[in-house]
């Protein structure tokens, strides 16, 4: 038996193993891609939002006004002093501090009376704060890249690479300004710098040496790379890479970002390591416990196999006799008992079936729902503490009289108005404690009144729509009862959530009558009462209401006289 054991246990330890080496492998890969998936996304997002608040910066300085017609002021040097300092130049620091990182702000003013500020050629530097600088027209008209958007009739709202940008890793947008006069006349030009590491910042902070490259390409170019960061590592060796890529709303550039599958499983050498090193030792210890009590338990398991063999042909006569304190003890105890017992046994697990089944009606014809109770005394106390004796005396009236009309001295079969009555004391108790936010309306046939039914169908549906269907402020329930045929169709409706199908069909489902909301309770007794012909039905719309239908038959005092003997001879026939 060992050699076949070991083998079990080697072969087991390898599945494991390679199946948990598969899986971690797998879990870790996941784990570091998602990782690099979501700081992507985020970077996109961080991107767009920044590159949409420098386009609201540029929109907010086209439609300004006030800011227009100070590009369009002409008058002697101290005039335009006093415009520069009052109009144009708080416009263009304005934006600067609420945008979070740093951006420059060019304006290119077409007016020769205004002014200029700042550094003529700030372009060619790092971009290391927020600033603005106030240029002439005439130092952008004669650029190269400028005429070339003139030419093709895109000098306004594009994003662009202009003169040191590509160097610099930055990306500039460009917005032409015209007079609200004729929406024609050219009065300057704004120019918003940004650079790529403060727009891609989730990434770039992730060190070189885990090998992921970054680029930033131009859609609209033919994917022509316009920013890149690829780590020296990543250059050294030829491997697969994933490529993850997004693209910029409302721009035409996407983020582009290579991760070598080496980073996404560095773990799984040593990862294959631990568990060979695990499933070594787990065959180790399996293969010394399993000699051991093959040793000392071989014997006894022969002779428990042996009087078992025996016990199947039929041979009940035989015993184990063993001696000691081990399991293989209470084994041999366990067999004689059953061999002693098993003619007995076989008699009476058929009545004991019989007797369960009438047990399994007498509970759940008594069963009440203590939570109910409960709640009940709960609010009754709550009552008492705020001084409410008044409320305390009517809510323990209406109890009793729940109770009393819902014990009915011990009779199973009661009129179906006393049902309602009895139905009608519940809600009593539920007006003390939600007052007039639910209202209920009963609909009973005069010629059903007095038929006589189980008792406790209408209340476990109704005290549902109090716990699981109430979600506003109010609800309506409706408590119909008709004849159909030679059948009683009760009928509980009510405006509360509903259910979904998938919920429905999981309380029919449910073996557990607390778990199906009333549903089991009245289903089985219904069944047990009156035959699987007749029982419970349930239909719902989600947000719309729930009605349950019940169907059970119409007796006749005779047929009910008869009906107990019937159902006691029909169960000892099974």
């Amino acid at each position: 038996m060992m050699i076949p054991y070991l083998v079990l246990v080697f072969v087991t330890d390898i599945v494991i193993g390679f199946v948990s080496y598969g899986m971690l492998v797998k879990s870790r890969t996941e784990v570091a891609e998602t990782g690099i998936r979501a700081a992507l996304e985020q970077t996109r997002n961080n991107a767009d939002y920044r590159m949409t608040e420098i386009q609201r910066i540029s929109d907010l300085l086209f439609g300004n006004l006030a800011f227009q017609q100070a590009l369009q002021k002409h008058g002697d040097r101290l005039e335009m002093y006093y415009t520069m300092i009052d109009d144009i130049l708080p416009q263009l620091n304005a934006p600067l501090d609420l945008y979070g990182s740093p951006i420059r702000l060019t304006l290119y003013a077409v007016n020769p009376d205004i002014g200029e500020t700042g550094k003529q050629y700030a372009d060619e530097t790092p971009i290391t704060k927020s600033e603005y600088f106030v240029q002439s027209y005439s130092a952008l008209k004669n650029r190269t890249w400028f005429q070339e958007l003139k030419t093709k009739s895109k000098d306004t709202n594009v994003w662009i690479q202009a003169d040191t940008d590509h160097q610099l890793n930055n990306v500039s947008h460009i917005r032409k300004l015209v007079s609200f006069g004729d929406y024609q006349t050219v009065i300057g030009y704004i120019r918003i710098t940004v650079n790529f590491d403060g727009l891609l910042s989730n990434l770039t902070k992730y060190p070189d040496e885990q090998g992921l490259s970054l680029r930033v390409i131009d859609r609209a170019n033919d994917d022509e790379v316009i920013y890149s960061r690829t780590p020296s590592s990543a250059l050294k060796k030829d491997e697969a890479y994933l490529n993850l890529r997004e693209d910029l709303e409302e721009t035409p550039f996407a983020i582009e970002i290579q991760v070598p599958h080496d980073y996404l499983n560095k773990d799984a050498k040593r990862l294959q390591l631990t568990l060979g090193l695990i499933c070594a030792i787990s065959f180790v210890v399996m293969g010394a416990i399993g000699f051991a009590v093959a040793t000392l338990s071989g014997r006894r398991m022969k002779r428990i196999v042996s009087h078992v063999r025996s016990f199947q042909d039929g041979n009940l006569d035989r015993r184990l006799m063993m001696s000691g304190n081990d399991e293989f003890v209470l084994i041999a105890h366990s067999f004689n008992n059953m061999a002693a017992s098993i003619e007995n046994l076989i008699q009476d697990v058929y009545r004991q079936g019989i007797r369960r089944k009438q047990a399994e009606l007498e509970a759940l014809q008594a069963q009440i729902n203590p939570h109910f109770l409960y709640n009940t005394l709960s609010t009754i106390s709550s009552l008492n503490n705020l001084g409410k004796t008044k409320e305390v005396t009517e809510m323990v009236k209406k109890l009793s009289r729940f109770y009393r009309l819902t014990l009915n001295n011990g009779q199973v079969l009661i009129p179906l108005h006393k049902e309602l009555e009895q139905v009608q004391a519940y809600l009593d108790i539920q007006k003390v404690k939600y007052a007039d936010s639910f209202k209920v309306y009963v609909d009973m046939e005069p010629e059903v009144s007095e038929v006589r039914i189980i008792k406790l169908l209408y209340q476990p549906f109704v005290e549902n729509i109090f716990k699981h269907a109430w979600f506003g402020e109010t609800i309506a329930i409706r408590l119909t009862a008709r004849r159909v045929g030679n059948n009683l169709e009760l009928k509980i409706i009510d405006t509360g959530i509903g259910m979904r199908q998938e919920t429905i069909d999981r309380v029919r489902r449910s073996t557990t009558p607390s778990n199906a909301y009333g549903y089991k309770n009245v289903e089985e007794r219904i069944k047990l009462r009156y035959g699987h012909e007749y029982g419970v039905q349930i239909a719902s719309v989600y947000g719309g209401g729930t009605t349950v239908r019940l169907q059970l038959p119409i007796q006749t005092e005779a047929s009910e006289m008869n009906d107990e003997p019937s159902y006691t001879g029909k169960k000892e026939n099974k």
